[in-house]
């Protein structure tokens, strides 16, 4: 559904070799875009992205998106159409530890890149991927809507919201959709829920966590058992950035603002209902206990309103949390027994494609 945009057009994906950016390349990889990643080296060992041998695949550039130069020079060199940011430092607990990192690029790494493409020109269609977490969090039981607020707590909340308040001011600034025929730039933001999914190995992330313990033989150890997410498969905002994309591309203007792809409301469940949940289905003894440690604050509860999503682009989320925490455990015990991990991954792509089908 998506080959008319992406088949042979120049897609630019900062971030490529995180968890989330491999899903994306590995997706737009399939459906024959030209793919130039550009990225710091894989921020875990495993990874994902060197699990799926992906630097054999795609035009991968190891660069900073602090390094103004290199990024422009980039741009310049691959001249693409699309652009999907997702750059970023991405983990909560390690923004309090080194909010200088956070901040730099997180918040001067989203200037850069709207810097870079004000002063080349050619792209089309820029996609930043911020973060549910960008909105000034009330910890109210209804979700989040596009207009409301931006803040956050942390510092990596609210370098979210920086680059939120950043792509607007670029957008109304130097790409604003009333003067399309003079700049013919379409840009938009995301926001999504907490991805889970296959080949996530980041620190202080519940799935990732759950999936070490299990394959070590040992009890999961969890924060905040009654922490409230918006769980959902990686493929699910994955498929929202790509509708949105298609859009963008044929008609900017129009699509061009934020957007939000979280899951439905009944996905939304505390950390230890998701724990115990992934315990059932993995099977054997596991188990799990709390870390009563000091722990830094973190959102208790946190949801998004969809229906802007629904309304304008038809998008829907195609798989519920039980079948992305079937997913998830399938593609690790898949890691264990020491399977293909590119055809593991790509099959998964392959089986959700088919859902959009029906």
């Amino acid at each position: 559904m998506f080959e008319d945009t992406y088949r042979n057009r120049a897609v630019l994906i900062t971030g490529h070799t995180g968890f989330k950016g491999t899903w994306l390349t590995l997706w737009l990889n399939h459906l024959g875009s030209n793919v130039i990643g550009y990225a710091l080296k894989p921020p875990t060992q495993p990874s994902l992205f060197e699990l799926c041998a992906l630097n054999t695949k795609v035009t991968s550039i190891e660069g900073d998106v602090r390094d103004f130069g290199h990024l422009k020079s980039v741009i310049q060199k691959y001249k693409p159409e699309i652009i999907f940011h997702l750059a970023a430092q991405a983990l909560v607990r390690r923004s309090y530890s080194d909010p200088l990192e956070t901040y730099s690029t997180n918040v001067m790494g989203t200037v850069h890149l709207l810097e870079a493409i004000r002063q080349i020109g050619g792209v089309r269609v820029i996609i930043n991927v911020t973060s549910d977490k960008c909105y000034q969090n009330q910890e109210w039981v209804w979700g989040y809507r596009e207009n409301d607020p931006m803040g956050g707590q942390d510092p990596y909340s609210s370098s979210k919201g920086c680059a939120e308040l950043i792509t607007a001011a670029y957008t109304k600034s130097y790409f604003n959709p009333d003067h399309y025929e003079k700049h013919g730039v379409s840009v938009a933001s995301v926001r999504s829920g907490n991805v889970i999914g296959g080949g996530d190995w980041a620190e202080d992330r519940l799935l990732p966590d759950c999936m070490k313990a299990l394959l070590e033989n040992r009890p999961i150890v969890i924060r905040y058992p009654d922490a409230v997410r918006p769980w959902q498969h990686v493929l699910e905002p994955l498929f929202g950035y790509l509708v949105l994309g298609q859009h963008l591309y044929g008609d900017g203007p129009t699509f061009a603002g934020p957007w939000n792809f979280g899951p439905e409301d009944e996905s939304g469940k505390p950390v230890r209902w998701i724990v115990e949940r992934i315990a059932e289905i993995w099977g054997g003894k596991a188990s799990w206990e709390v870390d009563q440690s000091f722990h830094p604050y973190e959102a208790h509860t946190l949801k998004l309103d969809c229906s802007k999503a629904k309304l304008k682009l038809g998008w829907y989320p195609q798989w519920d949390l039980e079948i992305g925490l079937k997913k998830t455990i399938e593609w690790f015990k898949a890691y264990r027994d020491r399977e293909d991990m590119f055809i593991t991954t790509i099959s998964q792509i392959k089986d959700y494609t088919k859902e959009l089908k029906k």
